[in-house]
């Protein structure tokens, strides 16, 4: 007997059932691909929902990817009413979110899926199972085989819920889910604003436009460059390092649990976080030393999205800068904390894509970073006031970010229970 039919036999008998959800929901998948023609998207017209706008439970529309308002209209059986479920049934499974009052009359773009839940069901509920590890498991089975995952009508109405007999058990289910996505969204929501704050700072702290107390007077429209700080390149303040050339690395280099390589996608929001499984052997990683990361190193990413960059700790030393990344490495008059946010600033960012116009991906060298120029404090202790502060901000969003894993770990139990009626909440 599988695990869900023994919780389908004891739950039985204890006032819970197993319900297919075609009868607790209609289904409608969204338009064919093509439906839309590229002269058919108005930018600020009404928004399409496909996977990628569904993001941690929320609708989160891209103005871009819109459709005038004629063409929604007589398209309105794709249209999105409040509390429908909007599900992707490609890539991913388990993106979905309720729709809410603000967002009715949006569009179920080709990815996407309609859920409509029948009268007297919770959307609430239903989307938690939808995104239930138990849910998603269950789609991935049944496409076993498939080259991609395709959530089809036939899967979702075949799936079964587990739910309490009468309504006031649903509803209670449905408000202690609710809660716990009001813990997550409440962080999230504070997360972001301390990144504006914080993105505000730099803007402010790197450009002299506010001076920390005691340090002087801030830029002025007639003082560019106020006393104490000068316009330096950055080849004065650092020596540069590109990684390693992709054909050093063949697929049978690569072991996990070695020593890890550093690309791009290993640097998240001014943090290295290694893939064990991306990594080489100690002997290849010795050959290959001068690649090795030093303690107070920056690592930033060469290819792709600029301005991913972040500063090795003591816990990273000997990991290898990899072959999508490059090592800037601070002289005794340049500080790590304040190159790696000057790096990561807008003005810096905007500065290498000018240099990188005409090309057809960005692709960062030595020679741009080299000729970068920045206005920076002369005096060692104003760029280590102005690196603490800008720090205390990271370390402030790492603890809420931390909070947030905790939040949603949570969250994940409680769906895991609470939907497969291990807890009973009445």
């Amino acid at each position: 007997m599988s695990d869900f039919s023994a919780q389908v036999s004891e739950c039985a008998s204890e006032g819970w059932k197993a319900v297919p959800l075609a009868d607790l929901a209609s289904f409608r998948t969204g338009p064919f691909g093509s439906t839309f023609h590229k002269s058919d998207y108005r930018s600020g017209g009404v928004p399409l929902i496909n996977p990628s706008h569904i993001i941690d439970g929320e609708i989160v529309p891209d103005e871009q990817v819109a459709v005038a308002p004629e063409l929604a209209s007589s398209l309105s059986v794709f249209a999105l009413r409040e509390n429908d479920i909007v599900i992707g049934r490609r890539g991913d499974m388990g993106r979905c979110a309720v729709v809410r009052s603000h967002q009715a009359g949006f569009l179920c773009g080709t990815g996407s899926m309609i859920v409509r839940p029948r009268s007297g069901v919770s959307p609430e509920l239903l989307q938690a199972f939808l995104a239930s590890p138990r849910a998603i498991a269950k789609i991935e089975e049944n496409s076993v085989g498939t080259t991609m995952i395709n959530l089809n009508q036939g899967t979702l109405s075949s799936l079964e819920i587990l739910l309490p007999d009468n309504e006031r058990g649903q509803q209670a289910i449905a408000a202690a889910l609710s809660d716990a996505d009001g813990v997550v969204a409440g962080l999230e929501r504070v997360i972001a604003k301390k990144r504006l704050i914080k993105q505000g700072a730099m803007q402010d702290l790197l450009t002299a436009r506010r001076r920390l107390a005691g340090w002087g007077d801030p830029t002025s429209e007639h003082v560019k460059v106020p006393k104490g700080w000068i316009n330096v390149a950055l080849s004065m303040l650092a020596d540069f390092r590109t990684g390693p050339f992709g054909s050093t690395f063949h697929k049978s280099d690569y072991k996990r649990g070695g020593v890890p390589l550093i690309n791009p996608s290993h640097i998240v929001d001014g943090e290295i976080i290694p893939d064990e499984a991306i990594a080489v052997s100690p002997d290849l990683a010795h050959k290959l030393s001068v690649f090795a990361l030093q303690e107070n190193d920056i690592v930033i990413g060469r290819r792709g999205e600029m301005g991913r960059c972040a500063v090795v700790t003591n816990q990273h030393v000997g990991f290898l800068c990899g072959t999508g990344s490059m090592i800037v490495r601070p002289k005794e008059n340049g500080n790590s904390q304040l190159l790696r946010a000057y790096l990561a600033s807008r003005a810096v960012i905007e500065k290498i894509e000018e240099s990188s116009v005409g090309t057809t991906m960005i692709n960062l060298n030595q020679t741009t970073l080299s000729s970068l120029e920045l206005m920076v404090p002369e005096e060692p202790k104003e760029q280590q006031a102005i690196a603490a502060v800008l720090s205390d901000m990271d370390a402030e969003i790492q603890t809420l970010e931390s909070r947030l894993t905790k939040a949603r770990a949570i969250k994940e139990g409680m769906m895991q229970n609470l939907l497969t009626g291990r807890v009973r909440l009445v």
